[in-house]
């Protein structure tokens, strides 16, 4: 299976996902310490049994997949619907470029692409493998599904459906997380919003409107 290389990566949105990275992996350190805190304090406070008590209610409010993530983003660019296909298709699409900004190493199938991420100085590795298809829709216009497993499971499905109107295409994106995920992933959620329409407006997207919404 062939490995993409660096240069073959859209530059400006490997520039955007480093900077989050740069941005997230500070808040997630920072939740770590104050779980930490609060359970110091607890322990500073009372003693050690209630501390454990509360360090671990932190841990599990955290860490318990209870909340989802869903929602639209609606696109316009200059590129012709075929390109657009393309992009979707190809193993870079424009809508994980969080994903393929910061892995390791990608490689690509027929109809797949895996994206390999280290983290902790090599310590953890995770594996992201992206399955693509396309259709046609009733009114001839083309969509691009995205099922994306993480570590052998599901994760999420991203839908775009492409057409053309007024010398642009338009691209309707609906996405939704395949697994709840844990409070303490929340900020970076709210990190990544800082982020996710910069990364596609350097490959030549305009977010002309973005809806996101978390449930539980």
């Amino acid at each position: 299976m062939p490995s993409l290389n660096d240069t073959e990566r859209p530059q400006g949105a490997v520039a955007v996902a480093k900077q989050y990275l740069r941005r997230e992996r500070p808040v997630s350190a920072l939740v770590v310490l104050l779980v930490v805190s609060l359970f110091l304090g607890t322990f500073l406070a009372t003693s050690l049994l209630p501390a454990l008590v509360v360090g671990g209610l932190l841990v599990v409010t955290a860490r318990a997949p209870v909340v989802q993530s869903h929602g639209t983003v609606h696109l316009r660019t200059d590129d012709t619907p075929e390109s657009v296909v393309e992009a979707f298709t190809s193993p870079t699409p424009p809508v994980l470029a969080f994903q393929w900004g910061i892995a390791d190493e990608i490689t690509t199938g027929d109809d797949s692409v895996t994206y390999r991420m280290s983290y902790l100085f090599g310590l953890r590795s995770d594996s992201m493998t992206v399955h693509r298809q396309i259709e046609t829709t009733p009114n001839s216009n083309q969509r691009v599904k995205l099922d994306i497993s993480a570590n052998d499971q599901p994760w999420a499905t991203y839908t775009a459906t492409i057409r053309h109107t007024n010398d642009a295409s338009i691209v309707d994106v609906e996405y939704t997380s395949n697994r709840r995920f844990g409070l303490r992933r929340v900020p970076q959620q709210i990190v990544a919003d800082r982020y996710r329409n910069e990364a596609l407006e350097v490959q030549g997207y305009t977010v002309v409107e973005r809806d996101a919404e978390f449930g539980i």
